[in-house]
């Protein structure tokens, strides 16, 4: 690492789960505040702090790339596709990124939204607000932004314009995820502790509020979709230390609450699915990997990876190449110890590409 670097290579131990042995390759520790947000892709790691700047990272030995320096406050959410990254920003904006080659790493400011020029509708109806959450519609190319005043907007990045906005909850957007191996719809979860499900229009650029889930009194942080063409599960993490689970009907498309998973002591606060395996961070600085059994509603607890000393704030995770049967999960998180770890997580393949 460069002597200017404010990271630090931090120590690493193997915590061997009787289940499900996993590997710590790489700890850093970022002396200059918290990270708020990660996000992978097939070659980088990329972080977010209370600093202005975009680190990015060689996967998997986190080899220093270099970073970005956008002054504009805080990085809090982030959001990478192929050679798209999308940051959130203090100053209440969304910036969109193209990523270089591996070989000369750098990233190339496509666009800042919002842009005074490209609104579709009167500018008096949005208001400058902190941006808690992304996701990206990759067939529409439409990015989708949570708020904490309660809305959610969405950006045609095409055209660099806002297409629509609107109120979704009554509280702060926490989450939000979308089913594009099936309808399309848009999942949206709050700290008013519902979970909504919403369905674009046909031809339209507008929204409609197909259902509303709500089955404990309780804010939820995350969501996250397991899909495949024979299947769907939505799972939800909520402030109680609770995954609440819900399968959709083949014939009705209705989300029906299937179940929930204990294990966390305190808050769940980010959730990622592969394959057949759910991965949870959680407040009381552990992560959890969950393996659900076939196509039914049965989960088993793999491991407890319990290496950070502070709430687990950002998981990404990946399949690994390998040679071997047994190459497994490559799995990177944040927590507010001001820690980024990458661990490695043996698992069969198969059991991991059957869904993906």
């Amino acid at each position: 690492m460069s002597p200017e670097t404010p990271w630090t290579r931090s120590p690493m131990r193997a915590s061997p789960s009787p289940t499900l042995p996993y590997d710590c390759l790489a700890s850093l520790h970022f002396t200059k505040g918290n990270i708020f947000s990660l996000t992978i892709t097939k070659d980088f790691i990329f972080t977010g702090s209370s600093s202005s700047k975009i680190h990015a990272w060689k996967l998997p030995d986190c080899a220093e790339m270099g970073y970005i320096r956008a002054p504009s406050g805080e990085i809090r959410a982030m959001l990478a596709y192929d050679k798209l990254l999308f940051t959130t920003h203090g100053d209440c904006s969304v910036r969109a990124w193209e990523i270089s080659p591996i070989q000369k790493f750098r990233l190339k400011k496509i666009t800042t939204l919002p842009r005074r020029s490209f609104f579709s509708f009167p500018r008096k109806n949005i208001i400058k607000v902190s941006i808690s959450c992304l996701a990206y519609n990759i067939k529409e190319k439409l990015l989708f932004t949570g708020s904490m005043n309660q809305t959610v907007s969405v950006w045609r990045i095409s055209e660099k314009r806002c297409v629509e906005s609107f109120i979704a909850h009554e509280g702060c957007v926490n989450a939000i995820v979308i089913n594009e191996e099936d309808d399309g719809c848009v999942f949206t979860c709050s700290s008013d502790g519902t979970l909504k499900i919403w369905r674009r229009v046909f031809r339209e650029s507008s929204h409609i509020l197909i259902t509303v889930l709500s089955f404990q009194q309780t804010p939820i942080n995350a969501l996250a979709l397991s899909t495949s063409p024979s299947f769907c599960f939505l799972y939800s993490g909520s402030s109680n230390g609770t995954i609440n689970f819900w399968e959709k009907e083949e014939n009705s498309g209705r989300y029906n609450h299937a179940g929930f998973l204990h294990g966390h002591h305190f808050a769940v606060l980010c959730l990622v699915t592969i394959g057949d395996l759910i991965l949870s961070g959680s407040d009381d600085a552990t992560i959890r990997i969950w393996r659900r059994e076939g196509d039914n509603s049965l989960h088993s607890s793999l491991a407890v990876i319990d290496g950070h000393h502070g709430p687990v704030k950002c998981l990404s995770a990946s399949v690994m190449e390998s040679d071997e049967c047994v190459g497994g999960l490559l799995v990177c998180s944040a927590s507010l110890d001001q820690t980024l770890k990458v661990w490695r997580v043996k698992v069969k393949c198969d059991r991991v590409k059957d869904n993906t």
